[in-house]
């Protein structure tokens, strides 16, 4: 029950991953000793499924995570990404999937990470400008080269994700879902167990607003990208905290914290279904992890969906810059 397949033939992983972006980006303060204890604690417990990717920092994220894992890479299952591109500014962001871009970046993270091989390799973003055939078929060749093993795509269209399996099987598809993101199951979900691609759910936590630990925006740090996150923001914050008081209300009855209830509903959703929760904390990783072991009765699933069915969220799950790079 602590393992999962990465679809209908893919690799086994943790039935939960850790996701290493706010170790490095975005969410505040950064320790990188308590991180790299963070991800060789993880790996303790049974965490294998490790998610990175050359944006995070940008790149000091997959630097730190091959820090962690040195002498540890036969305990890893190691998940990266490329294809958003970053500059001077931070709140710019580009998208490349030019296949002389895909071998750059992968020989480039290959590196950094300091292996030989990237288990799993995903497109962060799809490039609007290049046709998905080429962005895949750049990537099959890392396969056929030894360098990736297994390929993934992240945000993609039900359309899109197609096309790919068509050129290479996609082993994987990355996509935002949660209790207050659940618009996956309308179209990408379906489309992923039609073609027996594995689903991996990041954000499952609502980038830490379900685990109630937000009260008020002045909880996060200044330089925190959330304070800027539509659903972080104006009306919509007193709106979602409403929700995770009902979702706090369960938990409560269920005597477990609400963000492992959050994440016990997302595993109760399919055994295809693998979350990456972030952390860069040891005891939050350890409460994290025993969500595995709170188990929901189909009244308690009826109960929560009601709380929380789809639209339930206030606000867009990102500005609308970065709404136009998601589900192409």
């Amino acid at each position: 029950m602590r393992q999962r397949s990465l679809g209908n033939n893919g690799p086994m992983v943790s039935a939960m991953g850790l996701g290493c972006m706010g170790m490095s980006d975005f969410y505040g303060h950064r320790d990188d000793q308590e991180s790299i204890a963070t991800i060789r604690r993880a790996l303790d417990l049974g965490v294998n499924l490790l998610d990175t990717a050359d944006a995070y920092g940008p790149f000091t994220n997959e630097e730190l995570v091959g820090r962690a894992i040195r002498k540890r890479r036969d305990r890893v299952f190691l998940a990266t990404k490329f294809g958003i591109v970053r500059g001077d500014d931070p709140d710019v962001r580009g998208v490349n999937g030019r296949p002389d871009y895909v071998r750059k970046a992968c020989e480039a993270s290959l590196s950094r990470l300091g292996v030989e091989v990237i288990d799993l390799y995903y497109q962060h973003r799809v490039d609007p400008s290049t046709p998905i055939e080429e962005t895949v078929g750049a990537m099959a060749d890392l396969v056929r080269e030894g360098k990736v093993r297994f390929l993934g795509l992240s945000e993609a269209a039900p359309g899109t994700i197609r096309r790919a399996h068509a050129v290479h099987p996609i082993t994987a598809l990355q996509t935002e879902y949660s209790l207050w993101s659940r618009d996956p199951e309308d179209k990408v979900l379906p489309t992923c167990r039609q073609l027996g691609i594995g689903f991996v759910a990041y954000s499952p936590l609502g980038r830490g607003f379900l685990t109630g630990q937000i009260t008020r925006s002045e909880d996060l740090a200044e330089d925190d990208y959330r304070r800027h996150s539509p659903r972080f923001q104006g009306k919509n914050f007193p709106r979602n905290l409403e929700l995770v008081r009902q979702i706090e209300a369960i938990a409560a009855e269920k005597q477990c914290k609400p963000s492992q209830l959050a994440l016990a509903w997302i595993l109760a959703q399919g055994f295809d279904i693998v979350p990456i929760f972030g952390t860069k904390h040891q005891n939050y990783l350890e409460e994290n992890w025993a969500a595995l072991d709170v188990e929901l009765t189909a009244s308690d699933l009826k109960q929560i969906s009601e709380v929380a069915p789809q639209g339930a969220a206030s606000g867009a799950r990102y500005s609308e810059a970065m709404m136009h790079l998601v589900n192409q």
